[in-house]
């Protein structure tokens, strides 16, 4: 996503050409792509002054832009994630988490966390909960799909570290990790009880945080220290730091498990990191302030 000049750019994920730009809504921060890498899905944030109420629906194929879904009276769409074929997404203005179904073109189910600054998400690997980072509350919130009637949902909120926003929750979905802006520290939630179980140091601003494809490792980049760091997920440790400069925010894990991309925000550039010997393998040129990520395999 190029935030800024408001558009979503296709690259080939082996020899990194550009294949196309697509007009978006303005200010798109985050997307997901559906499980069959056909479409892709833009959560259009908006700008300071005009906050944003739309999803792009892209057609990855076509290139182009099928239809803006109008998610009002919703506001600041953000956090968004693909699950059983249904879209979730976060909208920070209001507070809620909202889920899109792309066959029916229509919002089936909103809730709302009653929390401040609802900003990323993600769904359990089982499709039982939802996690929600709210910044302004310094919480996650735990939304979990109960079975005794339809829409049943029980909400926790967890405590965690300040203005909480990188958030990822193991391939095993046993753990949650979750990054504190703030203060520069992970709080891991304990997916089975929704509480704290460690907090560790892990930077000065962790503000994106990314597990591996396989769960062994986890990756974080820092906008203010301009790094990108990975961790052992089992011991804790930190195995290796790399100075990425220009602000890095989006953190994006190959499907091949060998390569990690991190846009860098303030040098309209795409870093690709070798996860093998964690050296800078390449830079992809981007358009105006990237961001979000999201890899699309066409099946």
């Amino acid at each position: 996503m190029n935030k800024q000049e408001g558009s979503l750019m296709i690259v080939d994920g082996d020899s990194y050409k550009v294949l196309s730009t697509i007009r978006t809504g303005e200010g798109p921060h985050e997307l997901t792509v559906s499980s069959d890498g056909r479409l892709a899905f833009v959560a259009n944030y908006g700008t300071p002054q005009n906050p944003g109420r739309s999803i792009s629906v892209i057609d990855v194929l076509a290139k182009r832009e099928l239809r803006r879904v109008d998610v009002s009276p919703l506001g600041r769409p953000h956090g968004i994630t693909e699950s059983g074929g249904k879209i979730y997404f976060t909208t920070e203005l209001t507070s809620t988490v909202a889920r899109y179904d792309p066959v029916e073109n229509k919002i089936d189910w909103i809730m709302g966390t009653g929390q401040a600054e609802t900003h990323l998400l993600v769904v359990s690997p089982d499709q039982k909960k939802i996690y929600t980072a709210n910044r302004g509350s310094n919480t996650v919130t735990a939304m979990e799909f109960l079975t005794t009637y339809p829409g049943a949902t029980r909400i926790t909120h967890i405590a965690v570290g300040g203005q909480p926003e990188g958030i990822d929750i193991s391939p095993d979905g046993k753990e949650l990790w979750v990054g504190h802006n703030s203060d520069g520290n992970i709080s891991i939630i304990d997916t089975l009880t929704d509480k704290v179980k460690q907090v560790m140091s892990a930077s000065e601003m962790p503000i994106r945080v990314k597990f591996t494809r396989d769960g062994k490792r986890l990756a974080i980049s820092d906008p203010k220290k301009g790094e990108f760091a990975i961790f052992d997920s089992a011991t804790r440790k930190e195995i290796k730091r790399i100075k990425i400069g220009d602000f890095p925010v989006g953190v994006l894990m190959a499907p091949d498990n060998k390569r990690v991309f991190v846009s860098a925000n303030q040098a309209n550039k795409v870093v690709v990191v070798n996860l093998e010997d964690l050296s800078i393998a390449g830079r992809i040129e981007t358009g105006n302030g990237p961001d979000g990520l999201a890899w699309a395999k066409i099946r």
